[in-house]
């Protein structure tokens, strides 16, 4: 009966024990939230990834597949896949519309050409559109000033078709980070701003303009770079996946337009030396059209592993349906690469997962941190109750019940501690963006007001405690003022500071999605470590001989 009444009375009649409490919270927050941002930022990395390439990458060299679209009908066919999509991955040069003294900015991309419907169905291309009216329930939460609540911004039907409907023009799609007229606001979406005036401009809206000049070089197979070719297309959309290295540097065009400039779309075949009647070299038949990667889905309940045997052995399969003559006369790869997402992904993911791994070993330090700070607190309550302890053994009290009263009162402090630092991380966690945003502007001229008199307060109450010789009170109030002289100076010269800068962190904004394992593990050993940490105070006390400390002054 007597251990958890001293236990409760020990940690309501003293201050050190709520230190210890907020020092195992922080330490168990401070855990959580670098954890969490590590996973979260690896989660994004995953769906991203897997929503923009599928499930399932095959690929050939820049010479592409031959009769891709008979291999896409025997893909269908697996009960493993869900959809497929031919794709046509390149690199480019865009003549952008603007440009400094009159000329026009020229940018390195990465050239996708897509079937946009196909595309669709393998990676939800129509979702990360960004200029299209939103559902109503969506469009009720707008902002009054959101371009997308006027249907001049509406691009979808174009986008969609990857041509200018109203013009027939062959249609681009930028990401959404390619244009530096496009500024992302502190609540996620973008506006179309004028970069003298700052305001919202539908003359900068990148379907609104001209168009785009792009450049691409064919390649052989032998790996001779052929004549380029430069093909005029209007913006018809703005994509947004995410991530930033992709919304800065990709653009998508349609599928025909990249084979056509790349020298992969189907051409006639013509005989080197017999010539027709008219002398033109004899026709002796048709190229196949070629695509260098192709996009699969997995059908629900099927695995990217399981999914990658059936394509390769699809591919096989395929191989034996075309026959030797056409497998001879277009040249088919024997072999094509055939990848997963996440190992078409492993260089980006793999460093990733190995930072997280390095961030939890690293700050399992935290773990001994809380161990020493509960023993140094718990010795020095050991020492003051000496005399206490003492005349419990006295009067018959065990080893056992002195020992158990401090792990009792180490494993308080774990739980409360644990519990409030995983309370800290969660709230942080989920306000993480708003906090980012909020570092990034000026500080309202109310908290600047408030802290400069809090801080005038603080010195009022130094002086105050000075003038009556109080040592512990003008040390406290001392600090007290530094602090807040301190935080009232920075929020006064404070600009604004951005931490997550997207072009260094892939990702537009920082994850924010609590990391539940990460805080389960964390609490668990706060508090296994708080007890840990009371263990050798509580078993010297236990050790305590009765007749010395009674003795004890």
């Amino acid at each position: 009966m007597y251990a958890p009444l001293l236990a409760n009375r020990y940690l309501t009649s003293r201050v050190i024990p709520f230190i210890a409490v907020g020092a195992v919270a922080m330490c168990v927050a401070l855990v959580i939230i670098v954890v969490s941002v590590m996973s979260g930022f690896l989660n994004m990395v995953r769906e991203t990834g897997r929503s923009q390439i599928g499930d399932v990458v095959v690929s050939h060299d820049v010479v592409g597949i031959p009769f891709y679209e008979e291999f896409i009908t025997l893909l269908k066919a697996l009960p493993e896949v869900q959809a497929a999509s031919p794709v046509i991955e390149t690199f480019g040069l865009v003549q952008m519309p603007y440009g400094v003294g009159g000329g026009k900015r020229v940018e390195t991309v990465q050239v996708w050409g897509i079937d946009p419907v196909s595309f669709d169905e393998t990676t939800g291309y129509q979702k990360t559109l960004y200029w299209k009216t939103p559902p109503a329930e969506k469009l009720a939460e707008l902002d009054e000033s959101d371009p997308r609540r006027s249907p001049l911004y509406d691009g979808l039907a174009d986008a969609m078709a990857m041509r200018k409907l109203s013009t027939g023009e062959d249609g681009v799609v930028l990401g959404i980070e390619f244009s530096p007229f496009n500024e992302r606001r502190r609540d996620g979406t973008y506006r179309t701003v004028n970069p003298v005036t700052g305001e919202q401009s539908r003359q900068y809206w990148m379907p609104a303009t001209d168009g785009i000049t792009l450049t691409l070089v064919a390649v052989s197979d032998r790996g001779s770079l052929q004549a380029e070719k430069k093909r005029a297309f209007r913006v018809v959309n703005e994509f947004e996946s995410g991530v930033y290295q992709i919304d800065s540097q990709r653009v998508l065009i349609p599928l025909k337009a990249a084979q056509e400039m790349l020298r992969l779309d189907s051409a006639p075949i013509v005989s080197r030396t017999e010539v027709e009647a008219d002398g033109r070299p004899k026709v002796l038949g048709q190229s196949a059209a070629r695509a260098t990667t192709i996009l699969v889905k997995a059908r629900e309940g099927t695995t990217a592993v399981q999914l990658k045997e059936a394509v390769s052995a699809g591919y096989v399969k395929f191989l034996a349906q075309l026959g030797d003559e056409r497998l001879i006369a277009e040249r088919v790869p024997p072999y094509v690469d055939v990848r997963t997402w996440e190992e078409r992904l492993k260089d980006l993911i793999g460093p990733v997962e190995k930072e997280r791994e390095l961030m939890r070993t690293l700050f399992s330090i935290i773990y001994l941190v809380c161990a020493g700070l509960v023993l140094s607190i718990f010795w020095a309550i050991v020492a003051e109750k000496t005399r206490d302890i003492g005349i419990l053994r006295a009067i018959g009290a065990s080893r056992a019940g002195i020992l158990w009263i401090f792990l009792r009162y180490g494993l308080f402090i774990g739980l409360v501690g644990s519990a409030t630092g995983v309370g800290i991380a969660a709230l942080v966690v989920s306000r993480i963006n708003d906090i980012h945003s909020a570092l990034g502007v000026p500080a309202p001229m109310w908290l600047k007001i408030f802290m400069m008199l809090l801080a005038v307060l603080a010195i009022v109450a130094t002086i105050r405690s000075v003038m009556l010789t109080r040592a512990l009170a003008t040390v406290l109030c001392g600090f007290g003022t530094i602090a807040l002289l301190g935080i009232a100076t920075l929020l006064w010269f404070h600009q604004g500071i951005q931490i997550w800068d997207p072009s260094v962190y892939y990702f537009s904004k920082i994850p924010s999605d609590l990391d539940l394992f990460t805080a389960a593990t964390t609490a668990v050993g706060g508090v296994i470590f708080s007890v840990i940490g009371a263990a050798v105070p509580a078993a010297k006390a236990a050790d305590t001989d009765p007749v010395r400390s009674l003795r004890y002054e």
